[in-house]
Parts: C-alpha cells; structure tokens; sequence
C-alpha cells in the first residue's frame, strides 16, 4: 500500500538529518558514537541532533503516545529482523529526569527489548509537549499503525488539549479536512461498537455506515451482525436504510395515533355544542373538512341559528 507523503511533515519536526526512510537507511554507513555516562548532569554535552547508542534500560515509552494498541505478532517479527540486522533507524527521545522518553519509535523500543538488545540507536532533542504528541501522531500516521479509534482520539485531544484546528491538523499530517473530520466522527459511535472497531472485528467502512444511526444501542445490535453475518459493509449500509426508513414509519404511525386522539376529543366537544353527531375528515395535520349531520329539516333549521349566533 502506498504511503502518504508525510516525510516533510516529519522533516519539518525531526530536522531533515532525522528523517530517513529505514529501508534505504540500512544500506548507509552510519557512524554511530556511544552515548557515554547517561546520567550526565550538563545537556549540553550530548550534542542534540546527533544519533547515539543508549541503554534500552533508561528509555521509557511516551505517555502521550497516541498509539495503545501493539501487535505482538508484528512486533516479533520486527524483533527477528532486528536480531539479524540490528535498528536500521534510530530512535527519537527526550531528556526525562534521570532517564528518556520516546518521542517516536516505540515499536522499535519494544521489538530491540524481545530481541535481547542492551542499547539502541537514539537521536535526543528537545521539544514540547505538544510537539511531542504532533510528533508521535504523525509518525504513526505515516506508517498506518493507528487504528482509527486511536486516530480520532488523538485529533481530538490536540484540539481540546492545543486548541489546533481541524485545518491546522490536516496539514500537520498531510491529510484533507474532511479525511480528519470524517474520521473523528467514529468517536460517536457506541463504544461497544468503538472496542469492536478496535478489535478489527468489524471495518471503518462498516463503522461509518453505522454512523448514520443516532441510536447508539441500534448501532451496538446492528453490529453484531455485522459479526456474526459477515455483512459486507453494502449489506450494512442498506440495513442502515431499512432501519431508519422503519422507524420513521414507526413515528408517522405514532404521530397519527396522537392526531386520531385529538380530533376525537374536538368530534366530541362539538357533538356537545351542536347537540348532533360531529365528523371531522382531516387530510393532513393542517387540511380537512367537518361533516355535521341532522335528521330533519327542523334540526337543520336550529344547526344554522345556531352557527349565525356565533360571533
């Protein structure tokens, strides 16, 4: 699958010294120094910028990592690649205390630890929290590691948290405005159906049929089977349609009951009046005509009095 162009997003970030594909990186001779006394007091000695080789056991994953959710089986096969090859490209982290936060490549942390590895490649720099998180979004973005949830979730902690646009997120990661708000409106569906999306258990193209539905417990039913019908989203999408066109029948046919029980009620009122029966034929909520009966030319007589005795 074709990556999208996210490497000037990164480069604008890392630094273009950074930034290297790890396919191409591999064929490179990089000289890499050892990061001497890790505990060193004075930053200034470690030279931001330039890639070291650290202990694994001073490197901790980032909190605000927007990714949660590992694939322990992708991540043994990175480990066997890394037994053979070594971490083609080198981790990105921050000064924490005493130890080092991981700003990005957090696979590679946990894939070098399975693999038995002491120390990894790392470049240290410097940012903001908010750098930070832009920084892990959009290297997971680029390599397509998010599911859609974890996504949404970290689009929408950057507006609530930085107060960014959804404008402003489209350009960090490359994206369109409608591909960043169509994506944040999975975070409506019920998190039943969320954790099923997560899960893989169901597609975002079955997810955003789904949207369609406000009711979040039809959403939550009408995914299990998905599940256990293997629906194809089309499938999903006309069940969607059929849903909502019962329900609107469902509403008419409650609306007209409500309608029936009003005009009895003024049938009723006016028989009282008239002293005659009183049918009102309603065409719509707004149209209709009444029929009011009599059964001699006498009652017909004291009808009209008493309708020219309005005023």
């Amino acid at each position: 699958m074709a990556k999208r162009g996210l490497g000037k997003g990164l480069g604008a970030i890392f630094g273009e010294d950074v930034v290297e594909n790890p396919v191409n990186e591999g064929e490179k001779n990089v000289s890499r120094e050892t990061l001497p006394n890790h505990g060193r007091e004075s930053e200034k000695e470690e030279e931001s910028g330039k890639e070291f080789k650290m202990k694994l056991s001073i490197i901790e994953p980032n909190q605000s990592q927007p990714r949660k959710d590992f694939n322990q089986e992708l991540i043994t096969e990175l480990a066997d690649s890394i037994k053979k090859y070594g971490v083609l490209q080198p981790l990105l982290v921050q000064k924490k205390g005493d130890r080092y936060e991981i700003i990005a490549g957090e696979r590679r942390w946990r894939a070098a630890k399975e693999a038995g590895l002491k120390e990894v490649p790392v470049v240290i720099k410097e940012y903001t929290r908010q750098q930070t998180m832009e920084i892990a979004l959009i290297e997971n973005v680029q390599r397509e590691d998010l599911n859609p949830i974890e996504e949404a979730q970290a689009y929408q902690q950057l507006i609530q948290e930085f107060e960014l646009t959804q404008e402003e997120i489209a350009e960090r990661v490359s994206r369109s405005r409608t591909a960043i708000t169509n994506c944040m409106r999975l975070l409506k569906l019920d998190k039943r159906v969320q954790d099923m999306l997560i899960q893989g258990q169901i597609s975002s193209g079955h997810a955003r049929a789904l949207l369609s539905l406000e009711n979040s417990e039809a959403q939550y039913q009408i995914a299990l089977k998905i599940i256990d019908k293997k629906l194809s989203v089309r499938e999903v999408e006309k069940l969607v349609k059929m849903f909502g066109k019962t329900k609107k029948e469902e509403k008419e046919k409650a609306e007209e009951k409500d309608l029936s029980f009003i005009f009895r009620d003024l049938e009723e009122r006016m028989k009282q009046v008239m002293g005659t029966k009183v049918i009102i034929n309603k065409k719509d909520k707004n149209k209709g005509r009444i029929e009011i009966e009599y059964y001699s030319e006498a009652e017909l007589e004291r009808i009209v009095e008493l309708i020219e005795s309005i005023h």
